[in-house]
Parts: C-alpha cells; structure tokens; sequence
C-alpha cells in the first residue's frame, strides 16, 4: 500500500458513491485513493491508523447499528472524521470547490453536529445499496484491493 491520502467511505451509502465519483472528478492532483469502509483493506488500515476497537467503531457506527456514520481520511499517517476529513478532502479540489475549506472558520461542533444531522438522513434521502460497487476498470486502481 502507498503512503498516498485515503478516503474512506460508506460502500452502500448511494450518496457517499456519488460523492467519490465527485472527487474523482474534481480532485486537482489525482493522488488520494478510496476504500469503502466496510472493505478488509479499509478495516487494516483503520486498525493501524486508530486501534482495534475505534476501527470497530468507524465501521460500525457510533450506535454499533452496523452502518457507518462518517467519512474518514487518512493523511500521513493521521485519521480524520466527520466535518474535519470532509474539508481536508474539499481542499484537494479545482476551484470552486476548494472554497468550501472556508467552512473551517466555522466551530468544529458546529460543522460536525450539521454533519451527523445529515449523515443521519442520507439513506432517507439518497438511498442505500445492497452491496458495495465495484469500480470501473479505469478507477480500479484509485481503490484499495
């Protein structure tokens, strides 16, 4: 596995696939790579970033219901959750995008109590996959095997 930033996600969340394919697409430099969350290489890298029972807890929920409520970037070493990890990916982008960083002089429980509010919903909203989708051929190598 490279040392390159790694954003890890909700594989069956409708709305956090759509959102990867966003990044993809707008992502200045092409260097971060992505796992759905609820992969084996997702679960290793979380357990050497954050330890055995926070992986469990990034995975699971913070309710333990089984489904993740935060996207996670993994940068150098150091993990980021929630509204944090959402702002370090926005900066990677092209302009405009990159202007959402601009979020950041908002408190962070703020932005993460609107986060969880939203995260909360996204099912309701976007729906949910049964399974995990398996990247094109063309992004397969953007994704942890």
């Amino acid at each position: 596995m490279s040392d390159a930033p790694v954003v890890l996600f909700d594989g069956t969340c409708t709305f956090c696939n759509g959102a990867v394919h966003f990044i993809i697409d707008r992502e200045r430099n092409g260097e971060l790579q992505f796992a759905p969350v609820q992969s084996e290489p997702a679960r290793a890298l979380l357990e050497r970033a954050a330890g055995p029972e926070r992986a469990r807890v990034l995975v699971e929920g913070a309710t333990g219901s089984g489904s993740p409520d935060t996207v996670v970037l993994v940068e150098n070493g150091e993990l980021y959750t929630h509204s944090t990890a959402a702002l370090r990916i926005a900066r990677r982008l092209r302009a405009p995008w990159s202007l959402v960083t601009l979020f950041v002089v908002v408190p962070r429980f703020i932005r993460d109590a609107v986060y969880r509010w939203f995260a909360r919903h996204r099912y309701q909203w976007f729906g949910r996959e049964d399974s995990c989708r398996v990247p094109t051929p063309e992004l397969r190598a953007r994704f942890l095997a």
